[in-house]
């Protein structure tokens, strides 16, 4: 007994086009395209483990059940580097802009001032038609205390690293936006059907074995023979049966 399976107006035309497009298109070719469009099939590969699943939603579904997707992690942020602090002992300063160099935390702060003070926006004296490169030195506390900023703490933020490739987004949503651009692959339920190269996921393939038997294939025949349409590919078709 077959059951009873109508064909919706959209459905029909995807199919025409389908066929004019594929006009060597078995039986079963023709009736995987229907299933594809009545059931909003979008198969994918995730080529990493080897699978083939029925939707993108179920591959990010079952890979972020067993934590393969994402990873919560900590990072922490430092602002800046401070120029003066309370183990300077002697500063490098520019007269024109009152940019300092200290001597423990820059590696060369002689030849960093002598770089800076000649390439100085606001220094307007010449010899020699050349930028001076005259700084000041000091070695006083006092006047070192007065370059000491206080710098601003460093925060710990959460983020999230991708499971495949450990690069580092600001959100899971980004880390799923990645996983859809890069690393899936979308197939046709044709290509999935023709294909022994990867596994099929469990759910996907009791999709396939519930919808591809022989009681449905002659429904959908059934529905088609309701639409004049399609008489010349089911008269081809009978004939190579």
């Amino acid at each position: 007994m077959t059951h009873s399976l109508t064909i919706s107006p959209e459905i029909k035309s995807e199919l025409l086009k389908f066929l004019k497009k594929n006009r060597s298109a078995d039986l079963v070719t023709i009736y995987l395209a229907f299933i594809e469009e009545k059931h909003h099939i979008c198969p994918v590969l995730f080529p990493r483990e080897k699978t083939i699943y029925q939707s993108i939603d179920d591959v990010i579904e079952k890979l972020e059940s067993q934590g393969k997707l994402w990873r919560e992690t900590e990072i922490t942020i430092q602002f800046g580097q401070q120029s003066v602090n309370e183990e300077t002992k002697k500063v490098y300063i520019c007269p024109f802009t009152g940019k300092v160099f200290g001597d423990n935390t820059h590696p060369n702060p002689q030849d960093a001032i002598y770089d800076w003070v000649s390439t100085c926006p606001e220094n307007k004296e010449r010899v020699g038609g050349l930028p001076v490169k005259r700084f000041f030195v000091s070695e006083d506390p006092e006047v070192i205390k007065n370059y000491i900023s206080a710098r601003k703490a460093s925060i710990k933020k959460v983020v999230y690293s991708s499971a495949i490739t450990g690069k580092l987004f600001n959100s899971k949503a980004a880390v799923i936006e990645d996983f859809k651009k890069n690393h899936i692959k979308p197939l046709t339920l044709l290509e999935v059907q023709n294909q022994n190269r990867y596994q099929i996921d469990e759910r996907f393939l009791d999709f396939i074995q519930t919808h591809l038997t022989e009681d449905k294939i002659a429904a959908f025949v059934e529905a088609l023979s309701k639409h004049p349409e399609f008489e010349p590919y089911l008269e081809k078709w009978v004939e190579t049966e």
